[in-house]
């Protein structure tokens, strides 16, 4: 009885030992072959291997150095789970018998911001390039050519991306989360639709039902239109429109007219943010924003738009006569100085938007004169804290809003 007990127990360590020791070297094999398709776009370091008996591949520490991108995309933990260590052994020794259900989670992504994210030569391709104007341009300057960039995120205080994603495939349906800290979230289902691998390449089998996309902006939207407006010199109420104006014109220039709820609904969008859940079809023209022939009987189909969780109607584009759009020669020069990302130094901002700058330094100017330094604790309606270093410890001082007429914050920002 011994004996067949112990041959049981190293028959056990016997095949878990394989079972490792397989996944690793099909893992490997899998992430060689990923990273020779991806050669010629980036760098795929896997980082280190590990696996559960349970159906699950696990990467610890991988990254992605995109050959467009100065900045890595970097990857704490990347979690494969079938669910069963047979559905595993299969799906890494044959990725194209990928099993009905399966989950990967993604923690820990990150990616620094530098003030120019975007290589030189992919910069002057885009500024050479040819084409139909772009249909979303956020501007951040007089000139309404210079659109919203890396360096612009970093003088909004957003010095990084960070967040989880999620995927989930079951057998009639695909979901898909990413969620990030403090710019917001993007959720996906799409009913029917599958992932698949085939030939090395990853491809999305179209469901019959339309995705739907949630987007939540987690008040972004807000300090975007804010701080754009400020370094354009004009209103959030004009820049917003300048933006609605941009996909006009790039409407125009395909041979669209949007609706006025459409043209509504993105300037709302923009000053606002919030909760946007919308209907596409991605094999369809206009991702399956329907085009009307002629908007004068008033009939029609209409765009499947959830606004803040309330249905918006009459959202569809009208077939027009195509505008060509005449580009300036000469840009417009700026006339609000722009920041130098590199330089540290005392930087205004807006006392409604000081929670941002939570345990940060800051300068408070008192209706009294008085000036108080130190570090952000927290800010409530009525009145801000901020902690001073006193005799090796900190102490506190709560301050009403009402009496304060300047707020500063050391970052970096525009040279003084």
């Amino acid at each position: 009885m011994k004996r067949l007990l112990a041959t049981l127990v190293v028959l056990v360590l016997i095949g878990f030992a394989a079972f490792k020791a397989g996944v690793w070297w099909l893992a490997d094999q899998r992430m060689a072959e990923a990273r020779q398709a991806l050669e010629s776009y980036g760098v795929l370091h896997r980082g280190s291997i590990s696996s559960g008996i349970e159906g699950r591949l696990v990467l610890n520490n991988a990254s992605w150095q995109d050959f467009e991108l100065t900045q890595p995309l970097d990857m704490a933990r990347a979690e494969f789970d079938t669910g069963s260590p047979v559905d595993l052994l299969s799906a890494l020794a044959d990725p194209t018998s990928l099993p009905a259900q399966w989950t990967l989670r993604l923690d820990g992504l990150g990616l620094t911001l530098d003030p120019t994210m975007l290589r030189n030569w992919v910069t002057a391709e885009g500024v050479n390039s040819e084409g139909d104007p772009a249909l979303f341009v956020l501007s951040c300057a007089p000139d309404p050519r210079q659109q919203l960039g890396s360096g612009d995120l970093i003088r909004m205080g957003i010095t990084a991306l960070a967040g989880d994603g999620f995927v989930r495939q079951t057998q009639g349906n695909l979901h898909a989360e990413l969620n990030t800290i403090s710019t917001g979230s993007l959720e996906l289902d799409w009913t029917d639709a599958r992932i698949r691998v085939q030939d090395s390449e990853l491809s999305v089998l179209d469901g019959d039902e339309p995705m739907r996309l949630t987007l939540r902006d987690g008040g972004l939207m807000r300090r975007i239109a804010a701080y754009c407006a400020r370094e354009a010199g004009i209103e959030t109420g004009e820049w917003a429109g300048r933006a609605v104006a941009a996909l006009v014109a790039g409407l125009e220039a395909r041979g669209l007219a949007a609706s006025d709820q459409l043209k509504a609904l993105y300037r709302q969008w923009l000053l606002e943010g919030g909760e946007l859940t919308v209907n596409l079809q991605p094999d369809q023209s206009m991702f399956g924003v329907p085009v009307r022939v002629d908007d004068n009987g008033g009939q029609g189909p209409s765009w499947q738009v959830r606004y803040n969780g309330a249905g918006v109607p009459d959202v569809f584009l009208t077939e027009a006569e195509p505008v060509v759009q005449e580009t300036p020669e000469v840009a417009v020069e700026p006339v609000v100085p722009r920041e130098d990302p590199e330089t540290e130094s005392w930087y205004p901002a807006e006392l409604e938007s000081a929670e941002q700058w939570i345990d940060r330094q800051v300068r408070v100017t008192l209706s009294n004169d008085n000036v108080v330094e130190g570090r952000l604790v927290s800010v409530s309606e009525r009145e801000l804290e901020v902690a001073r270093v006193v005799a090796g410890g900190e102490v506190a001082y709560p301050m009403l809003t009402r009496a304060i007429v300047n707020f500063e914050v050391w970052r970096r920002g525009r040279a003084q």
